[in-house]
């Protein structure tokens, strides 16, 4: 334990600023869309566009933390359920692992709270409510299985474009699929995928409705896809834990990264 932390404490930071970042730009969307007196909510009558618009904005922050600097030496998982899925596939570390969810659920909490000091009033509002994720009105079970679903693809996504020849474009695809979540299965869930993301609001916003829901399904749905990406393709198969190598940084994880192009 102590050894990991020596070494590899500047990748768990890393991890905490990457989801940080996630979540204060996800509040700051979130009410500059919802909030019912920010002039783009007024010039945005339809709810639709407005979740295709907020689904934009945080693809492409997903894009840009994970090409970045820190993104590209951390691995940029900002989930704990990413980072539990490679432990599965035996490429992150126990005690490597242990650090990055403590710290990702660490980062999601203090993102939201410099929102909050940012933002203020506003975020608390009934239509922003720190953008927390909770089951539409289809209930709990539906948020569970479309919870499920998403993480499913996501995480099958993301093992099938990283270990092959397409890896550079691995953030792309990942944007992507995080702007068309939002956009079209917001309303079932919320869109999280993400316990530390789900847990970062609800901390600040007292709403701790159906979290069983976010701390399950996203685990669940993405440890199937990393199960069937196992037995479909193999775990030589599974080159790295980095959701984008194609860079210089340091990598801390149990790499095969240079096999790719083999």
């Amino acid at each position: 334990m102590i050894e990991s932390l020596r070494g590899h404490w500047p990748e768990y930071l890393m991890e905490a600023a990457a989801l940080g970042a996630f979540m204060l730009s996800a509040c700051m969307f979130g009410a500059l869309l919802e909030h019912p007196m920010s002039p783009a909510n007024q010039a945005i009558d339809s709810p639709q566009l407005r979740r295709a618009l907020g689904g934009i904005a945080m693809g492409l922050t997903a894009i840009c933390i994970i090409c970045s600097p820190w993104g590209q030496r951390s691995g940029a998982h900002m989930n704990p359920s990413v980072t539990l899925s490679y432990l599965f596939l035996g490429k992150i570390r126990a005690w490597d692992a242990i650090f990055y969810i403590v710290f990702q659920f660490l980062g999601a909490a203090a993102g939201v709270m410099l929102a909050t000091l940012l933002i203020g009033l506003p975020l608390s509002h009934a239509a922003v409510d720190y953008v927390v994720t909770v089951p539409g009105p289809r209930g709990a079970g539906a948020a569970f299985l479309a919870e499920f679903a998403i993480s499913a693809l996501m995480m099958w996504t993301i093992l099938r474009v990283s270990n092959s020849r397409m890896a550079p474009y691995t953030p792309l695809f990942a944007g992507t699929l995080v702007a068309t979540f939002i956009t079209f299965e917001a309303p079932l869930s919320g869109m999280s995928m993400n316990p530390a993301r789900t847990l970062g609001s609800a901390a600040s916003a007292g709403e701790f409705t159906a979290l069983w829901v976010y701390f399950t399904a996203p685990l669940f749905g993405m440890l199937f896809a990393a199960s069937l990406y196992r037995w479909r393709r193999g775990l030589h198969r599974v080159f790295c834990a980095k959701l984008y190598h194609d860079n210089y940084q340091r990598c801390i994880f149990r790499c095969n990264y240079g096999a790719l192009n083999e």
